[in-house]
């Protein structure tokens, strides 16, 4: 063998060798634990949801789906960390709303690409917004509402958790669509923004199912109306604000997501596997328990669900004037 054939022998092996490497490594996938981010700290909703969602497919892939809470900065840290992980299938995120679609408008510098930088696996679930209002305010439904802000000349004011919140975009979707005005009430976290609540210093908030649950129950709190385009399972006698605005949806979806690269086999798979996991008696009755309603998806759904998201929540932050250095 001439010495040019040994290098073309020896050239063709090595390029076989680098197709051949991420099928094998793929074929035996998973072989040891996954790493799954979580962008927020520990005992909030979305940990809770992840550690169910991890252990129901860390069953059926035969390895331990570890979850790490990378809180902070609203959740930057945690996104960036995956974004910039090696793609192999070993390192996943569970995020929401405000990572994939919000943060882009609301953050100056973004340190990563909520549509380039990751392989969606699936659109797993969505949970609503209540409107809720202290029972001192006159008002039963949206269209009260809308009325009394109409009327009144010095302005209804609404709570929310801070700048660019859920809550507070969900207020100024509100208005838009309304064609009402009201002042926001910023606070700093969620517990004060309830304290004031309940106590009539503010009248109205958007607010998370759980952290209420028992405010509505005991009648201290009343609620109007859910941000889903339909009523939500387990309260069903509050209408959906879409019944009265008609295209008004906002929700807190969640979805998994890999490095953007991971092999497709791995993405099925995991997809499979996370669809099945939302069927299971845990995760269902925690969303039952929640108001969270399991959704599920192809991942070729997921990439023109989030563009379609950026581009409404970028327009209701520039209108809100919200942002966050």
């Amino acid at each position: 063998m001439t010495r040019g054939m040994f290098v073309c022998v020896c050239a063709f092996t090595f390029a076989a060798l680098l197709v051949a490497a991420p099928q094998a490594r793929s074929a035996d996938y998973p072989n040891r634990p996954i790493r799954l981010v979580v962008p927020y700290p520990p005992g909030g909703g979305t940990d809770v949801a992840a550690r169910r969602l991890g252990e129901e497919m860390g069953k059926a892939l035969g390895q331990r789906i570890v979850v790490e809470n990378v809180g902070g900065a609203g959740g930057l840290l945690g996104m960036q960390q995956v974004g910039r992980a090696e793609p192999n299938g070993y390192t996943l995120v569970l995020g929401l709303t405000a990572q994939f679609a919000v943060n882009p408008s609301l953050f100056q510098n973004l340190p990563y690409d909520p549509v380039n930088d990751y392989e969606p696996i699936a659109l797993l679930a969505a949970a609503p917004y209540i409107l809720v209002v202290n029972p001192d305010l006159p008002v039963r439904s949206v269209k009260d509402l809308i009325e009394l802000a109409r009327k009144q000349t010095d302005k209804l004011s609404y709570a929310s958790a801070g700048n660019g919140s859920g809550a507070h975009l969900s207020a100024e979707l509100l208005k838009g669509l309304a064609g009402i005005d009201m002042v926001h009430v910023p606070y700093k976290g969620a517990g004060a923004a309830y304290t004031d609540l309940l106590a009539g210093r503010v009248p109205l908030m958007f607010s998370t199912y759980a952290p209420i649950a028992g405010h509505l129950a005991a009648g201290k709190l009343r609620a109007i109306a859910v941000s889903t385009q339909q009523r939500a399972p387990g309260l069903n006698d509050v209408p959906a604000i879409s019944e009265t605005l008609p295209g008004y949806r906002s929700d807190v979806w969640y979805v998994l997501a890999a490095p953007a690269g991971a092999p497709k086999d791995i993405v099925a798979r995991l997809n499979a596997e996370a669809l099945t996991a939302l069927k299971s008696p845990a995760i269902a009755k925690q969303f039952a328990d929640d108001l969270v309603q399991a959704i599920g998806s192809r991942p070729d759904e997921v990439k023109p669900f989030i563009v379609s998201e950026i581009a409404k929540w970028g327009d209701v932050v520039k209108k809100s004037g919200a942002h966050i250095q």
